[in-house]
């Protein structure tokens, strides 16, 4: 039996430990970024009352991250292409821990709303780049491995999420500033991530001629014009949003809509990420038993009864409820929607950049546009955008269908 796995052209040959090790390194990356963004998230209400923020003020800070993010999309894909997914992940995390530190330092200590927004603009771009980089790198892992796992990734990254989450709502109870809070987590973040990505598969060589800056731009740009990639970046939009909308305002919803404490608030934020860790978790088998698209029928059907039931159960633990079965139901779109992206691993990078550009476009608008509506409807009745957008959305989901070999 032979001891190596094959590559692409121009990649070397990796051995079966190297696969492993690698899957090991990527999924330690996801998990490590989701702790990093979900830290921000349980926070959101604390950073609130630092800062005395309406509910549309707060949805134009959070819009800084977004930018940030959205501003990374434009180039992630090439600057994968040209420095690897290891090298990208590891600048890019510099920048979410730098951000981190910066928006915990100057909404606990200094009150400062500009010093807020340039750290969340430097977390949304820092994350914004590793999540393109290290798709690419987890869409390779997958391919070697020869099975669906792009979905346990992203579970990693729930994890992440549900441990930050967890500290956060402890964080919160305790009355631990976000001054110190943000900035610890920020050091575990960017040291775990140095390591993990020591584990990534080597780099393909690049071979004699290869693609000048140029070649790689006309590929991005040729990209932009591939029906397939626009849609299933369509589609990766909405379920952005529905997953984001969650991340974003779950907390303060349940603050403002229910009257539960800011500790409870994270809680309730806990229970959706996990959610969207079992969901992950199972989904990976669901996909290779039924395929992407019956699956996927399913899981958005969940969302759309699961968030319907958080806005209108007009009962706090029967709303929360349906914020589980809204995490579970939204847990699968965006990886599934990179996997498909990530189909032929040659247009991998480009292709995975301009879907996840389009997908962070409902980062960009999403908290604006529910805090606005926050403001006329409160934030809970807003989430009702949710579903009524899940609904069409189900007419994209044949796109997602892996092509014929």
């Amino acid at each position: 039996m032979s001891s190596t796995i094959d590559a692409p052209a121009g990649a070397r040959a990796e051995t079966p430990r190297a696969v492993l090790a690698a899957r090991n390194g990527v999924a330690a990356v996801f998990a490590l970024n989701g702790l990093a963004v979900a830290t921000w998230f349980a926070r959101v209400p604390a950073i609130r009352e630092s800062l005395g923020l309406s509910a549309g003020r707060l949805g134009l800070l959070l819009l800084a991250m977004s930018a940030g993010a959205l501003v990374a999309m434009s180039t992630a894909g090439l600057v994968t292409l040209r420095l690897g997914p290891a090298r990208t992940v590891a600048a890019s995390t510099v920048l979410v821990a730098l951000g981190l530190t910066g928006a915990g330092l100057s909404a606990s200590l200094a009150g400062s709303l500009i010093g807020v927004v340039l750290g969340l603009f430097a977390v949304g771009y820092g994350s914004g780049a590793c999540d393109v980089a290290m798709n690419v790198e987890a869409a390779a892992v997958e391919k070697r491995l020869g099975r669906t796992i792009m979905p346990r990734f992203h579970a990693a990254w729930s994890l992440g999420s549900v441990a930050g989450a967890g500290l956060g709502a402890g964080a919160a109870r305790l009355g631990v500033p976000v001054g110190w809070h943000l900035p610890v987590i920020a050091v575990a973040v960017l040291s775990g991530t140095l390591l993990g990505v020591r584990a990534f598969l080597a780099a393909p060589a690049e071979p004699a001629g290869s693609a000048e800056p140029a070649d790689h731009r006309r590929a991005l740009l040729a990209t932009w014009r591939e029906p397939r990639t626009l849609l299933i970046g369509l589609f990766v939009l909405v379920m952005a949003f529905t997953e984001g909308s969650a991340n974003d305002w779950l907390a303060v919803a349940f603050v403002d809509g229910y009257g539960v404490s800011e500790a409870a608030g994270a809680a309730v934020f806990g229970v959706f990420v996990v959610g969207m860790t079992l969901g992950r978790t199972a989904g990976t088998v669901a996909i290779d038993r039924w395929g992407r698209v019956p699956v996927l029928f399913g899981t958005i059907a969940l969302a759309v009864t699961g968030a319907t039931c958080a806005v209108l159960a007009g009962s706090g633990p029967v709303a929360v409820v349906g914020v589980a079965l809204w995490g579970v139901g939204a847990s699968l779109g965006f990886p599934v929607g990179m996997s498909a992206a990530a189909d032929d691993e040659d247009r991998a990078p480009t292709r995975v950049s301009v879907v996840a550009m389009i997908g962070y476009t409902a980062f960009l608008a999403g908290p604006p546009l529910l805090g606005f509506l926050g403001d006329h409807l409160g934030i809970l009745h807003a989430l009702g955008l949710v579903p009524l957008l899940l609904l069409p959305t189900v007419a994209l989901v044949p796109i997602l269908r892996p092509p014929a070999r």
